[in-house]
Formats: C-alpha cells, sequence, structure tokens
C-alpha cells in the first residue's frame, strides 16, 4: 500500500489500473451503492470491473481506441462511472455533458469534440442527439448512440441506437468467441501511460463559449492525493454521496478518483432533489457540497422550524445564538469557561446533533464547499452546529484542487494553503497564478486559448485573491467580474451579492453597475421562503411572478437590501434593484449548468430591468 500511495502522490498510475488493483485485492467489497424502488442496490469491486470490460470489449469491435473520444449526456448513475473507465482503458478520452444542457450545448459539445461515441442516460438525452442532427445536420464523427434506460424508446430506429446492456453483452460475446481477443482488455488497461489524456472538462461558458479542459491521469491524481494524506482518507473512513453531475470536476474528484485510489464506496443519490433523504439513509463519512447546496440545508432548517412548536423555536434559537457566541470567542483565539462549556454541551445535545441528524451529515468527520464563492455567514452556521467544513478552491485547468483549509487554517471567508508542491504568485492586477503538475495538458483543438491560460508554464487562473497573514488565500472575485463605476471605484459583486444572498428571502443576487455612476441589483426571491412569509401575512398569489410583484413583497426584499447596505460603504450600496419576475434558467442561457450567473447576457436579457434601474 505504501508503494500504491507513492504512485499516487506521483500521479504514476491510471484510473482503470487502480480499478484492476481493488478487483484484484478487493473483489468482493462494496464499490458502489444505488437505490431502485426504494431498495439500496450493491455493487462490488468485481462486478464494476466486469461491466467496464464488457462495455470496453463492446467499444473496441466498433472501432473505438486510442485518442477517441466518447461523450456521456446522462444523470449520475453506475453506467456514468463504466463507459468514463471503459473509454479511458482503451486509450480514449471521456466527455462529460451536463444532462441539463439544451440540445444547443450539447450539439456544440460533440462536434466540437468530434465524439464518435455518446452515452446518454435516458430518451431525453437521446431526442435532445436526434433533434441536433435534425436541426443542423447530421454529426459526421457520430458512429453510435448507447443508451442506459430504454424506457419509450421501442419505436426508435435502432441503427445506430443500442442500450447499454447490449453493447455490454456483445463485447463478452465477441471475447468468448475469439480466444486472441481474452486478454486484449487487460493489455490495454496495462499499456496506459499516467500522462495520457483521460478526460475533457468543457468550462462552464460564463464570459464566452465552453472550452474543452484536457485532463490526464497524473493531472487528476496529483490534484487529489492531498485530501487522502491531509484528512487520513481509508476505505474505512471513505464513502461519498454522489449527486452533481459527474461532468462537473469537483463531483469526479470525490466520486471517481478518491473512490478509486481509496477504495471507497460511492452512494449514488435518486436525484438532486432526494439528497438530503439520501444523506439520511446513507450518512457519508466525507461530503462535498457546492455553495448552493449548503445554503438550501441551512435554508431546509430555517421552514423546519418555522413549523415546530414555540418551545423547540425557543430551544433552536437559544442554541444556535449560544453556539455562534461561542464560535466568535473561539475565532478571536479565547478559551470557553467551564459554565460555557456545560452550556455548550447541552446545546449540542438538544440542538446540535439533532440538526446534523436531520441534514443527513451527522456522521461526516470532514466536508468540503467548492465550486464557487460562499457565504461566510453560511460557513459559520455549520461550523457551530459542529460540521467540519473546509473551504477549497480549483479549477478545472488545475485538475480540480489547487487550495484547500484544514483543521489549523480554517479561517472564514479564506480558500486555503496549497497543496504540498504547488507554486502560487500573485500578479500585480492580483490574479493567481499557479504551477504544479496538475496543471492540465490544454484546451480541446484552441491552442490560442490553451497559449493565453497556460504562459511559462504558469496556469492563469482568471480570479483575483487576497494573501492573508497565516498563508491561507483569499478569493477576491472573478477578474472579468469586478465592476469599475463611473468614478473609477473598483468593486468586487461577489461579497455584495454573498451579503445579500444570506437573506432566507433571496436566492439570486446580480449587483450591477459597469460604467454607471451607482450599483444596482437584479434580485430573485427564493419561492418557497417568500411564499411562506406571505402565507403568514394573508397574502394571496398564484404563481412566481405574482408573488415577485407584490408590494409587501418588495418592501420585505427592501428592509433586506438595507440591512446589508449596512454593511458596506456608501460606495458599495445597491441605490436600486429590481424583482425578477422569472427565476433564472439555463435552458434560457442566464445560467450555466454549474447554476453560475452568465454575466455576459444579463444586462441584455434583462433590458427592461436595467433600464428601470438607471432610468
Amino acid at each position: 500500500m505504501d508503494d500504491l500511495n507513492q504512485r499516487f502522490e506521483d500521479g504514476n498510475i491510471t484510473l482503470p489500473q487502480l480499478l484492476l488493483h481493488w478487483a484484484g485485492t478487493i473483489p468482493d467489497e462494496l464499490a458502489i451503492r444505488e437505490k431502485d424502488l426504494g431498495i439500496w442496490n450493491r455493487v462490488t469491486w468485481a462486478e464494476y470491473f466486469a461491466k467496464v470490460r464488457g462495455f470496453a470489449l463492446g467499444l473496441h469491435i466498433r472501432g473505438f481506441g486510442r485518442g477517441d473520444r466518447l461523450a456521456i449526456a446522462s444523470e449520475d448513475t453506475p453506467e456514468w462511472l463504466y463507459s468514463d473507465i471503459a473509454a479511458q482503458a482503451l486509450g480514449g478520452m471521456t466527455v462529460g455533458v451536463y444532462p441539463t444542457n439544451p440540445w444547443r450545448e450539447l450539439n456544440y459539445i460533440l462536434r466540437h469534440s468530434k465524439s464518435s461515441i455518446i452515452v446518454c442516460g435516458d430518451q431525453e438525452q437521446v431526442d435532445k442527439v436526434l433533434n441536433a442532427e435534425a436541426i443542423e445536420g447530421a454529426f459526421p464523427n457520430l458512429k453510435l448512440i448507447v443508451c442506459v434506460d430504454m424506457k419509450g424508446m421501442r419505436n426508435y430506429d435502432r441503427t445506430r441506437l443500442k442500450s447499454f446492456d447490449e453493447v455490454v453483452q456483445e463485447g463478452l460475446d465477441h471475447a468468448s468467441g475469439h480466444i486472441d481477443d481474452a486478454d486484449f482488455f487487460l493489455d490495454c488497461v496495462n499499456a496506459g501511460k499516467p500522462d495520457d489524456p483521460a478526460v475533457v472538462v468543457y468550462t462552464s461558458g460564463t464570459t464566452g463559449p465552453p472550452k474543452g479542459a484536457m485532463l490526464s491521469h497524473r493531472n487528476l491524481l496529483v490534484a487529489s492525493y492531498p485530501l487522502i494524506d491531509q484528512f487520513n482518507l481509508t476505505r474505512d473512513r471513505y464513502s461519498v454521496v454522489c449527486y452533481l453531475p459527474l461532468c462537473h470536476v469537483a463531483e469526479r474528484v470525490f466520486s471517481t478518483i478518491l473512490s478509486l485510489m481509496i477504495g471507497g464506496a460511492v452512494n449514488f443519490a435518486e436525484s438532486i432533489d432526494t439528497v438530503q433523504v439520501n444523506l439520511r439513509e446513507i450518512a457519508p463519512r466525507v461530503f462535498l457540497g457546492v455553495p448552493r447546496i449548503w445554503e438550501k440545508l441551512q435554508y431546509s432548517a430555517s421552514i423546519r422550524i418555522q413549523d415546530a412548536r414555540p418551545m423547540a423555536r425557543r430551544v433552536y434559537n437559544w442554541g444556535l445564538d449560544l453556539g455562534q457566541a461561542h464560535f466568535r470567542k473561539i475565532e478571536a483565539g479565547q478559551q470557553l469557561n467551564p459554565v460555557e462549556r456545560v452550556k455548550h454541551f447541552v446545546a449540542k445535545i438538544l440542538v446540535f446533533n439533532p440538526l446534523k441528524r436531520f441534514m443527513g451529515i451527522d456522521k461526516v468527520h470532514c466536508s468540503f464547499v467548492g465550486g464557487a464563492s460562499i457565504s461566510p455567514e453560511v460557513v459559520r452556521f455549520f461550523r457551530v452546529i459542529g460540521v467540519p467544513l473546509y473551504q477549497v478552491y480549483g479549477m478545472t485547468e488545475s485538475g480540480g484542487l489547487a487550495f484547500f483549509q484544514n483543521a489549523d487554517k480554517a479561517t472564514v471567508g479564506a480558500a486555503g494553503v496549497p497543496a504540498p508542491g504547488l507554486q502560487y504568485r500573485i500578479a500585480e492586477d492580483g490574479e493567481l497564478e499557479i504551477k504544479h503538475p496538475s496543471v492540465f495538458l490544454g484546451y480541446l483543438d484552441n491552442e490560442k486559448a490553451t497559449a493565453e491560460t497556460i504562459i511559462d508554464g504558469w496556469l492563469q487562473t482568471g480570479d483575483v485573491v487576497e494573501q492573508l497573514d497565516n498563508g491561507e488565500i483569499a478569493i477576491v472575485d472573478r477578474k472579468k467580474s469586478i465592476i469599475i463605476t463611473s468614478g473609477g471605484k473598483n468593486i468586487t459583486p461577489s461579497e455584495i451579492e454573498n451579503a445579500l444572498k444570506d437573506s432566507i428571502y433571496i436566492s439570486e443576487a446580480i449587483v450591477v453597475g459597469e460604467g454607471r455612476n451607482f450599483l444596482g441589483a437584479l434580485l430573485q426571491i427564493d419561492y418557497d421562503t417568500v411564499g411562506k412569509w406571505a402565507q403568514a401575512q394573508g397574502l394571496a398569489y398564484t404563481t412566481f411572478s405574482h408573488l415577485s410583484s407584490l408590494d409587501e413583497v418588495r418592501e420585505l426584499i427592501a428592509k433586506e437590501v438595507a440591512r446589508v447596505n449596512d454593511t458596506f460603504a456608501r460606495v458599495e450600496n445597491i441605490r436600486k434593484f429590481v424583482l425578477l419576475k422569472k427565476q433564472l434558467d439555463h435552458d434560457d442561457g442566464e445560467l450555466t449548468a454549474t447554476q453560475k450567473v452568465r454575466r455576459n447576457v444579463i444586462e441584455t436579457r434583462f433590458e427592461a430591468e436595467m433600464a428601470e434601474i438607471y432610468a
């Protein structure tokens, strides 16, 4: 195992070789768990390997090989992992497509990546492929469409369409009938090189068309290894719930890379909407959440307590107030006195532990937040109730991880210290630049963008940061998101937006004001919490748009904006705001697949709202 750990640290192994290792050493141990019809079904490492081998052989007889690209457009399922590792085992690359992507984005990725095979999760994803072909013409490289769930597709043309199980069975049948091919799969796996391109991850496209970042096995392994080393992640201390799209580099790190490095179990959530229920059922030991997930967990507790009896609400509020006071004291470097320790123990029994059980994170020994900036108040809430929540920072181009917090370096609002061996520097304009073996191979078929992003071996992250006294960095904002007002003042919008989203009544905030003489904001109400508030006030409404248009709701949000304005300098105050009459949507091009706001389309998409602010 020591030799294996050294290979992890150096990245001298491939992901299919790791699967081969676990299938050979712990074949009957749990690798994957998936819920079907209310029952959690187990998949062992031997079964995992067999599925990958069968699918890889099925791809091989269709000509898929080294350098080819296989796209996957699917919700999270075990077949996502099987397809991913099978393509890599043959020397190919996996191209992830978000299942929420509209057909136009899927069309762009399939054509740009020149994928020869696509694995679709269900009828909806197959229809996107067929619609794109009907409108834009046939994909010149696409040879085969594979579908995991064939429900509703009885009358489809099966010329190019196969079920996942059919491909697996055809591969196994071919191998059994061709003795010379019996060891072909193992030969391919063993021939894999750590610096082979393994995956192509398309960037979210917040400021332009998505670019396909190519990552090697070594990139992914050396980026992930520091978490194993720092948090003592072992097979018996590692189980995760897979719920974010697997084409997102953060989910790939936790549900594919770390699982294969450690031999830990991956549990597939039924859907993003059932995450909290699945968390309670699985009680994972490690948990990763993007900011929106942590915000939803916090809001769910806030909404639940509003329906509780008065005594329960008083105990809840007492516990949180006490915990926050104690947390502030500890943050200041002070110790709790004996009386405070007793009170804290009582609060832990009556409030904190039940809260964690309700959220399904009571067994977590380390948890992480990444993918975007998060409000410090959300981090404080979870640390107050005893959840070890650490900020991690990275990007697709850095293999998913570059900086992370730990028990010794965990300043609220910071993003941690560099991973061992990572070099970094801060440019004159505040942009973070890094150099490390995890830095990606470049953008697929885009030498110009690669040359602009990697200069003399230094990755230009595009993030403006500050260096803290304790060695941590703090992310200020995306370089392209900084607002410069007409008076020449540089404004960091994310800090103000996070403060606004601390309100349980505001789910999205977009600060505007580039080239203007004051800041404005486009605000989206939280439909659930504002709706509950409206019902308590006796206000009738029918739709999101109707609720947003109520004068009483505007007054409610105005108070929240005023509260936030009091915490910022006058030049950073929101002078005017507009409540959006619709929820921001990925299908409408306002959000990326990872739910980040596409700032480059906001002012044109909401031209009337902008005119209302800056009339």
